[in-house]
Order: C-alpha cells, then sequence, then structure tokens
C-alpha cells in the first residue's frame, strides 16, 4: 500500500516589540499541526507584529525579506501611504489584528510560505485603487511599454490582483498550478519583484492592468 509522506512543518518566528503581543502570537499558532514556531534563528515565515509602522519596523522588515524570510504583517491598520511601502518592501502577506484568530493566521502563513501572498479583501481594494490613481498620473501623456510583460503574464497578473490563488487561476485559465508558478516566478524574477502584490503594484504602475 502507498505510504502518505506528510509534509514537514513550516519554520515560523515572531517578532514583536512587545513580548505579551508576541507570547499571545505564539500561542494562537504553535498548536497548529503544520507550523513550527522557532524561538530563534532563521525561519522560512516570518510573523511581524506592529502597533504602528516606523523606520525600525521597517528596517526590520526589510532585513527579514533580504534574508528570504516571507512575512506575514499584522498589523492594526495600515494607511495607503504605509501600505505602498511595506508592498515596496517585499511583505508576502497582510491580517489585520482583530482577525488574528490561530486557523486564521496559520492559513496565511501556509499562503505566504507558498508563495501565494494573501490580503484582507478591503487591502486589497485599497491598494487596487490607489496604485491605479498613481499609474494614471504618471501615464499622462506617455505612451504605454512596449516592452516588459507577455500577454499571458498580464493575464495571469490580472487574476493576482483579483485575489485568486494559483489553484483558482490555473482552473480559470485551464493551466496547471505549475504553469500558473512557473509564469509568475519567471516575470518575477526578470523583473526583479520580490512577491506577487510587488508584482501587481508593478504591472498596475506600467500599465498592464
Amino acid at each position: 500500500m502507498p505510504t502518505h509522506v506528510m509534509s514537514p512543518p513550516i519554520d515560523v518566528a515572531v517578532h514583536a516589540a512587545d513580548p505579551v503581543s508576541r507570547a499571545g502570537a505564539v500561542e494562537l499558532i504553535r498548536h497548529q499541526p503544520d507550523v513550527e514556531v522557532k524561538s530563534r534563528g532563521d525561519a522560512s515565515v516570518g510573523v511581524l507584529l506592529v502597533e504602528s509602522l516606523d523606520e525600525e519596523i521597517l528596517a526590520t522588515l526589510r532585513r527579514l525579506v533580504r534574508n528570504g524570510t516571507r512575512v506575514v504583517l499584522v498589523a492594526r491598520g495600515l494607511r495607503e501611504a504605509e501600505l505602498l511601502t511595506v508592498v515596496e518592501c517585499g511583505v508576502s502577506a497582510i491580517l489585520w489584528r482583530h482577525e488574528a484568530t490561530g486557523e486564521r493566521l496559520s492559513r496565511v502563513v501556509r499562503s505566504a510560505h507558498r508563495g501565494d501572498g494573501d490580503l484582507p479583501p478591503d487591502l486589497l481594494g485599497r491598494l487596487l485603487e490607489r496604485l491605479g490613481e498613481l499609474q494614471r498620473s504618471a501615464s499622462q501623456g506617455t505612451a504605454a511599454p512596449a516592452t516588459g510583460l507577455t500577454p499571458r503574464e498580464v493575464d495571469v497578473l490580472r487574476l493576482v490582483a483579483e485575489g485568486l490563488e494559483t489553484r483558482e487561476i490555473a482552473t480559470k485559465m485551464a493551466y496547471s498550478e505549475r504553469t500558473v508558478k512557473s509564469v509568475l516566478h519567471d516575470l518575477m524574477t526578470r523583473q526583479l519583484l520580490r512577491n506577487r502584490a510587488h508584482a501587481v503594484a508593478y504591472a498596475l504602475r506600467e500599465g498592464y492592468i
């Protein structure tokens, strides 16, 4: 009979200036079967809890991303300028503090670990609206770029911008999940984009979507 091989748990490190907040987040996810909380050292996913954004928090975010960590930002709220900043810094997912149950947080961690990313629906709408405004302002009097993204890449990014996950994009476009991941990986590598949110921001600013 075939043997079912369990995937190794996802290494997660929780970062917070307030030790009480950190302990609370650790308690939320430490009982999840596919998550292993690391007290020190490198982890594939970092959960960064913030009350508000400042230069120290942004420096921590950038450091984690440079080290190859996929960062889940757990925040009480973000202004539009802050949203653009954390996307440009390379955040992989954002979760509101009031929505951070153990199940929800672990789901976002898994999504970030897969490279799918995750944004609250209201935040995704604000991001698209704001980036659209920036793109329209920047493109006044200029022609659309002649090179950059292929039509297939644009189609995939449109669906990413709508909040669809890899599986849903594959179904909608009649591709395999591997093909969708390959399309996204190729364009992000070529354009030096950090993650899917950054790719959507790039596509909006360049006038593709």
